[in-house]
């Protein structure tokens, strides 16, 4: 009897443990090339996916199944002048996934390249970024060679953001986090096809972790 107690209990441990595990290990990705925002079309829909450069051949993952870690060496401090006050005091701490790459350090893009030419009005799409959940506000923005930003979303004026990319594009922007800690970017890409139908490809959930 007290071995059918100790079994069943063993049971009972493992079916816990089971319980809380995911259902697959995610991809934690920590540095090199990744494009967090790529964009697809299928031939009657568009797609949202993450295209990890950092294997060889690339591998669209679902974004839900991929962590993108921003390292200790991401973390810097805000700029002085008004034209960075988006990210917080001037000399406070903030982290951030640069335009440019930085070894040993994630490199973020958007890609539109697999949207084919014609098959968008405009040959035009909208990235809209809807949510974000963690310790503080997320910003994307670019740096032109003079310095000068230029916001693509910020969570800190109020959300959803939404901005226009055309097809064919490759581009790298400032991804900043004002706090370590664990976020949730929430993304979705519309557009209108040539025949005049909208097309989704529906909200797709992102996890950054950020590490102090």
């Amino acid at each position: 009897m007290k071995a059918r107690v100790l079994a069943g209990a063993g049971t009972a441990a493992l079916i816990a443990m089971l319980q809380v595990l995911p259902a697959h290990a995610l991809t934690t990705i920590s540095a090199g090339h990744v494009d967090a925002v790529d964009v697809d079309w299928t031939g009657s829909a568009l797609t949202l996916d993450l295209r990890d450069g950092t294997v060889t051949p690339n591998v669209d993952r679902n974004p839900a199944d991929v962590v993108l870690n921003a390292v200790s060496a991401s973390k810097t401090t805000v700029p002085s002048g008004s034209a960075y006050s988006f990210l917080g005091t001037p000399g406070s701490a903030v982290w951030i996934l640069p335009q440019t790459q930085v070894s040993n350090i994630v490199w973020p893009g958007f890609n539109t390249e697999g949207v084919p030419s014609g098959a968008l009005q405009g040959n035009t799409l909208n990235v809209k970024l809807i949510s974000v959940s963690g310790p503080a506000d997320v910003s994307v923005y670019t740096t032109s060679s003079l310095g000068s930003p230029t916001i693509w979303f910020d969570s800190g004026n109020g959300l959803p953001d939404t901005r226009a990319i055309a097809i064919n594009t490759h581009a790298h922007a400032n991804w900043a986090f004002e706090a370590a800690g664990t976020y949730t970017v929430v993304f979705e890409a519309t557009g209108t096809t040539a025949a005049g139908a909208a097309v989704t490809t529906g909200q797709k959930t992102y996890t950054f972790t950020v590490q102090p």
